[in-house]
């Protein structure tokens, strides 16, 4: 017999299986050896009788349903497993949860197959695996947690698969460096120095990072402070999807024309037509204009400080006739076309950008290393020798600074394995990239970005909605509206998981108003929030542990574990501005990697606020220092 975990026990409480196995043996025995039926049932009768006595004192000395754990000591027989490693077990009768772990015994000859509910042996026995614990409650046991549990652990990410993402990320790293093309696309930014804080000047930052747009003004004080102002706009569906890009920039251009207006009126109206000198080259005076860092946060090949195509559109962006275009020049001819003061400086990634904020913001002794963004998209930049960027050597007419032997390289991690040789993949993943605008590409952001998150819980919680032996949110009183957004496409926000695990109440009350507010689900049954919990859980910690993989190989390859006492990261992004225990899960998973451990507690994980902005800003700043 074989434990089989797609069995949906119901929970009771379990004397202890050895004093089982003590009572039941001898009359086994009486069977299988004197070959006396009439002495063995008047000795059986007794046992019953016995073990009814010993069910009932344990059904009033403990709940009579209840979730029974047991660590290395806890079973006879049982595979030993760390203590720290526990394993939440179901069972539905005293016998059941002796033969789940005795499935030879002749004890368990009776039963078809042993009611008890286990997880992939495989993970269960990987070190850092951390069960879904179902509440003690009775509906814990029901049909529907079963099958949400069923489901939650197919998203299990366990330590080995944590390294061996590491191993890899290392190999598409050395490649990304060395050669055009790779999957990992490691992009020079032509940034070699980060800033130290006494920078000073008022600067303009225009953030195109995925569903919104931000216009900046960063006035840069000189003393790791700055100010900033901001408009927020969100950019409309039909200019993400389009046929031109001209639509989409001229939206930006008045933007910024409107931002102006309002927030720098007198610079505006003393110069809203550029003067322009004669000569080969525009003269920009540096009293009428404004030096602009536009953070363009999509796979970009970039040549210069202000100079770069792009490669590809991510985060629900298609834009055909966009691909293979200098992003800057296209945003300078909108703003040229409204006669706007301002000079297209500085071309930024926005793991850059929140790479140099970082260093503004906290200055010293300690550098910063790494940029990260863990919001509607993901990525990172971090701070590469010089001598290991190979490929920068053939690029005709590639201007930067090589005296500091650094350079910001941009990862463009979202395209991380796209060949799937270890990223986890899960049947809603693949439907998931199926249905996007990007089919094959981005697989690491799919499975990692909030833009997603929200579409792979939708799948999930619609494949048990519509599994008729299981009717997810259809069952005990529980009911869903036809016009939910759970039946539309995209139709939950990473918002809506961040609700459902922050919830803490002993009825989940939290997870059924979001249910009803978010999804149209009324009167959610314990069952049905339990079930969405453990989902939810399931997917928000396995995106989590996966971003600790290009931490991980950075951090490792950096050499600085070795050498340095603190290791300054920043990052930015509502997953781990807001998430509850994002930041907590990517930290258990870096202590996993064998390489990093206890020197996990070097490594500061800061917010840099405002990144975006800042960051593209300072990058402006170096630009017009270096007259580029």
């Amino acid at each position: 017999m074989t434990c089989k975990p797609e069995e949906s026990p119901n929970a009771r409480s379990a004397p202890d299986a050895a004093s089982v196995l003590t009572l039941v043996n001898p009359v086994l025995s009486q069977f299988e050896l004197t070959g006396k039926p009439w002495a063995s049932w008047a000795l059986l009768g007794g046992t019953v009788l016995l073990l009814g006595l010993v069910h009932l004192l344990a059904s009033l000395l403990r709940p009579a349903a209840s979730v029974w754990s047991v660590g290395e000591s806890g079973v006879p027989g049982r595979p030993s497993m760390p203590a720290a490693h526990i394993v939440t077990s179901v069972y539905k009768s005293d016998r059941d949860h002796y033969c789940c772990y005795q499935p030879d015994s002749p004890a368990c000859d009776s039963i078809p197959s042993p009611l008890c509910w286990c997880p992939n042996p495989q993970i269960a026995n990987s070190p850092g695996f951390l069960p879904v614990s179902l509440p003690a409650d009775p509906m814990a046991s029901s049909p529907v947690v079963q099958a949400a549990l069923g489901v939650a652990h197919e998203f299990d990410y366990p330590s080995d698969q944590v390294q061996r993402g590491v191993q890899e990320f290392i190999r598409e790293m050395h490649e990304g460096l060395s050669k055009h093309g790779a999957t990992l696309s490691q992009i020079p930014s032509y940034v070699t120095s980060v800033p130290n804080g006494t920078e000073k000047g008022l600067y303009l930052a225009v953030d195109l990072g995925g569903t919104n747009f931000r216009v900046c003004s960063v006035q840069l004080h000189g003393d790791s402070t700055f100010s900033l102002t901001q408009s927020k706009v969100a950019i409309p569906r039909n200019l993400m999807v389009s046929s031109s890009y001209k639509e989409l920039f001229k939206f930006i251009a008045k933007q910024i024309e409107a931002f102006l207006e309002e927030h720098h009126n007198d610079h505006f109206e003393a110069h809203v037509r550029r003067r322009r000198l004669t000569g080969t080259n525009e003269v920009y005076r540096e009293e009428e204009i404004f030096d602009l860092g536009f953070t363009f946060s999509f796979p970009v090949n970039q040549v210069g400080i202000n100079r770069g195509t792009l490669i590809r559109w991510t985060k629900g962006f298609d834009i055909p006739d966009a691909i293979g275009k200098d992003v800057c020049l296209m945003l300078q001819e909108a703003i040229d076309e409204l006669h706007l003061p301002i000079r297209v400086a500085a071309l930024v990634n926005d793991t850059v950008g929140t790479l140099m904020a970082r260093s503004y913001t906290s200055p010293g002794k300690t550098e910063t290393l790494l940029g990260a963004i863990f919001g509607t998209g993901t990525n990172g930049a971090y701070v590469e020798k010089l001598s290991r960027v190979t490929k920068l050597d053939p690029l005709k007419g590639a201007t930067y600074n090589q005296s500091t032997g650094q350079m910001v390289v941009n990862t463009e991690w979202g395209s991380f394995d796209n060949h799937l040789s270890v990223l986890p993949t899960t049947v809603y993943d693949r439907e998931l990239d199926a249905d996007s605008v990007n089919p094959g590409v981005q697989m690491f952001e799919k499975r990692v970005s909030g833009m997603f998150l929200g579409e792979i819980l939708r799948r999930a919680i619609l494949a048990l909605n519509r599994d008729p032996a299981v009717q997810l949110l259809q069952s005990d009183g529980s009911s869903i509206s036809p016009d939910s957004d759970l039946y539309k496409i995209w139709g939950i926000d990473t918002s809506f998981l961040s609700k459902v695990e922050a919830d803490e109440t002993p009825d989940l009350q939290v997870t059924a108003d979001a249910l009803k507010e978010d999804l149209k689900a009324d009167n959610a049954s314990l069952a049905d929030r339990q079930a969405i919990k453990a989902l939810v859980h399931a997917i928000g910690k396995r995106a989590a542990r996966l971003s600790a993989v290009p931490l991980g190989a950075i951090l490792i390859e950096s050499g600085r574990l070795e050498t340095d006492d603190v290791i300054d990261i920043g990052v930015d992004g509502s997953l781990v501005e807001f998430y509850p225990k994002f930041v907590d899960y990517i930290r258990e998973a870096l202590r996993e990697i064998p390489q990093i451990g206890e020197k996990e507690q070097k490594v500061r994980i800061g917010i840099a606020k405002d990144g975006s902005g800042v960051g593209a800003a300072l990058i402006a700043l170096v630009a017009k220092k270096e007259d580029i």
